[in-house]
C-alpha cells in the first residue's frame, strides 16, 4: 500500500494535463520517485549500508490562481514516513536485543512558504514496528541557480514521545537480560538534529535528478543510549523524481 500514492501521483500529471494547467481551483504539487540511500544502518549504528529510498518531497498546496512556484502562505498536508526494519543479528552492537519491524507513519505536516523560505512541523502515528508518535520541524532555503538546476539548504529537528524513542534507543528489562545492557529509558523529545543540502536538476519539464547530503546528531537521552555506536549519523541519497501538479 505504501507505493500505492506514488504511482498515483505519477500517473495523474500524465493522465490530465488540462487539470495541470488550470489555475481556478485548489491543487497539490510536489515530487515523488525511487532511489537509494547510504547511511547508518539504523539509528545510531556506526555500520553504514545501502538501501532504498522512497522520495516525495517538496509537497505544496496549490491556492486558486496560484502555481507551484509561487505558492506562499500556510498549508496542512498529509505527511507519510518510514522506518526500516532492524535485525539484531545483523550488528554485534545488537546482540541480545529484540528485532524491530518496518514501521509506516501517517500524520500530517503543517508548512509556511514565503519565496525561497519554507518552515514546517509534521506529527505522525506509526504503525508496525513502532506506535509512538514522531516529526520534525525545521526550515529550508532554496537557491535556483538556473532553470534545470536548484538547490536546498535545510536545518531540522527530528522528535518523538516515549514509545517511539523507546522503541528505538530504549532497553528493556527483559533485553537487558539477553544483551549486555542495563535497563535504559530514552523517554520523550528531541532526539536529533541534522543539516543538510539537497540538490534537483531537471532531465525534462516533469523528470529530474535529485541528491541530498545530510547530517544528524543524536541528541539527549536518545543519543547517551548505550545501544548509540555514534552519535554522528551522516548520509547520502540520489534518486530520480517525476513531478505532479494537479487541481482538485
Amino acid at each position: 500500500m505504501r507505493y500505492l500514492l506514488p504511482l498515483m501521483l505519477i500517473a495523474a500529471p500524465l493522465a490530465t494535463p488540462a487539470v495541470a494547467q488550470d489555475l481556478s481551483g485548489y491543487g497539490i504539487a510536489g515530487d515523488v520517485g525511487l532511489g537509494a540511500e547510504y547511511g547508518p544502518g539504523y539509528l545510531g549504528s556506526d555500520d553504514n549500508k545501502t538501501s532504498p529510498w522512497l522520495i516525495l518531497r517538496n509537497g505544496t498546496l496549490i491556492r486558486p490562481g496560484q502555481t507551484a512556484d509561487d505558492a506562499d502562505g500556510f498549508s496542512i498536508l498529509p505527511s507519510f514516513g518510514y522506518q526500516g526494519r532492524r535485525d539484531a543479528k545483523d550488528y554485534d552492537a545488537l546482540a541480545g536485543m529484540k528485532d524491530i519491524k518496518r514501521a509506516g507513519e501517517v500524520g500530517l505536516k503543517v508548512g509556511y512558504d514565503m519565496g525561497p523560505t519554507s518552515s514546517y512541523l509534521t506529527l505522525r502515528k506509526g504503525f508496525g514496528g513502532h506506535s509512538g508518535l514522531t516529526g520534525e520541524f525545521g526550515a529550508s532555503y532554496r537557491i535556483d541557480a538556473s532553470d534545470k538546476l536548484s538547490f536546498w539548504g535545510n536545518v531540522e529537528a527530528q522528535y518523538g514521545n516515549k514509545k517511539f524513542n523507546d522503541t528505538y534507543f530504549g532497553v528493556t528489562p527483559e533485553e537487558s537480560l539477553t544483551s549486555r545492557y542495563g535497563t535504559y529509558s530514552a523517554g520523550g523529545g528531541i532526539y536529533g538534529a541534522s543539516i543538510g543540502l539537497e540538490a534537483r536538476y531537471s532531465l525534462t519539464e516533469k523528470t529530474a535528478i535529485v541528491g541530498e547530503v545530510e547530517y544528524q546528531r543524536l541528541l539527549g537521552d536518545s543519543g547517551d543510549s548505550p545501544l548509540v555506536q555514534d552519535k554522528n549519523q551522516p548520509s547520502v541519497k540520489l534518486g530520480i523524481v517525476r513531478h505532479f501538479d494537479f487541481r482538485f
